[in-house]
């Protein structure tokens, strides 16, 4: 059986950390994007856990505030329409297209699995020149539950046809892994 490689996109294809010339201007601290990002995913988790659903745009919109508001500060609607929208144009770490071609030439299936919402998967990983290399871009989207939550991997592994063990997940974060199963 020809094992699936389900990548993650933000911050294991993606540099989250290109934003941070936005976080200078809105926040006047770059670093300032870490702890922005960090409390996109708790809230994102919290979301899964507690409800209602809301997409991972939406709840950066209200990260950045939360962060801004923590800080004694105010986020104007124009960096926030910025850093929210940068969100598509980052930029591929410079070993990504090397280890995709690597896989791709081993013989391994690749797909990636993303919190973002499908259209914003869909321009980050054209802008960044890696759609090629997938034959499917995953959104939790379609199962309203951000990952960890076990719904995204099942999801991918119903739609290929293959059983979950199939999957291996590669991601830059611990908790993307940290499912029940094989996965």
């Amino acid at each position: 059986m020809t094992r699936i490689q389900v990548f993650d996109v933000n911050e294991t294809l993606l540099d989250v950390g290109a934003l941070a010339p936005h976080f200078t201007r809105a926040f006047g601290d770059g670093a300032a994007v870490r702890e922005w990002f960090s409390t996109l995913l708790l809230y994102s988790e919290v979301a899964t856990l507690a409800g209602p659903y809301a997409d991972f745009a939406a709840i950066g919109g209200a990260a950045l505030d939360m962060v801004a508001e923590a800080r004694g500060l105010t986020v104007t609607t124009a960096d926030r329409t910025a850093i929210v929208g940068a969100m598509r144009t980052l930029p591929p770490h410079p070993e990504v297209a090397e280890a995709l071609q690597r896989l791709r030439k081993a013989g391994f299936r690749l797909v990636a699995l993303t919190n973002s919402p499908p259209a914003t998967a869909e321009a980050q990983l054209t802008y960044a020149g890696r759609t090629p290399f997938f034959e499917h871009i995953f959104s939790v989207d379609a199962v309203r539950r951000f990952k960890p939550a076990p719904e995204p991997y099942q999801h991918v592994a119903e739609t290929l046809g293959v059983p979950i063990g199939a999957l291996r997940m590669i991601a830059a974060h611990a908790w993307d892994i940290a499912v029940d199963g094989p996965a």
